[in-house]
């Protein structure tokens, strides 16, 4: 695997426990993200019970664990009631609510607070220039910005995600997170254009050992693999 070169940490990003605790054993993960899609998706009932249970194993990565409340007040709760359970939780906290209402002000009480927040689903540099002032006297932040959504959209993430590196590189305690990528060359992009940090899902951390694979080998490989499953289907003609 050829991660060396690329000057960027990997944080896993999912909300299986039994590949979370696996993943915190892999020295090229450097962290954690969750969110509550995420949750829902793994089965998780108890949220609360969840992230303890998580966090008695994994005590020197960072994990981030999201609020699920839409009013400011409850997120704050929240938020301070997550930040309790271990000094390597971020707190991520939506760059709005559902109503579109700007989270500033709240993030900014917690960074004072000393609560480390990450800032999540961010897609434009416009947001990230009305949240940075909101981080700047805190412990250390996050902010995610979702490039893989922002290339669903049929628009190239990579001048974006520039601007947002330009825009922080005065900041040193924010770190930029490319989240939600589509591919394993997001990371060599990422990479590029100075992230701090990738999430990557579990099946795109199975696939990082391609990187730099000769390309000729991995042609033969797919070659083998259509004629195999076309050998097992037992087809005909």
């Amino acid at each position: 695997m050829e991660l060396k070169k690329f000057r960027i940490k990997i944080f896993a990003d999912g909300a299986e426990k039994d590949l979370m605790l696996q993943m915190a054993k892999n020295s090229i993960i450097a962290g954690f993200t969750t969110n509550p899609t995420l949750m829902r998706k793994a089965g998780i009932k108890d949220y609360k019970a969840f992230a303890k249970e998580i966090l008695s194993e994994i005590k020197d990565k960072p994990i981030s664990f999201e609020v699920f409340s839409d009013e400011f007040d409850e997120m704050e709760r929240q938020a301070r009631e997550i930040a309790s359970w271990g000094e390597n939780v971020y707190v991520k906290i939506p760059i709005t609510n559902t109503k579109g209402e700007s989270s500033a002000k709240l993030i900014e009480k917690l960074s004072s607070a000393n609560v480390k927040v990450n800032v999540t689903a961010i897609m434009t540099l416009e947001q990230v220039k009305k949240v940075v002032p909101a981080l700047l006297h805190g412990p250390g932040a996050y902010v995610s910005v979702f490039a893989g959504r922002i290339a669903d959209t049929g628009r190239d993430p990579v001048p974006i995600m520039k601007s947002v590196v330009e825009y922080l590189r005065p900041y040193s305690n924010i770190e930029l997170i490319w989240a939600s990528p589509r591919e394993v060359l997001n990371v060599v992009q990422a990479s590029e254009v100075g992230c701090h940090i990738i999430t990557l899902t579990y099946d795109l951390i199975k696939k990082l050992d391609l990187i730099g694979k000769d390309l000729n080998e991995f042609s033969l490989e797919t070659v083998k693999m259509f004629y195999e499953d076309a050998k097992a289907s037992g087809f005909t003609l």
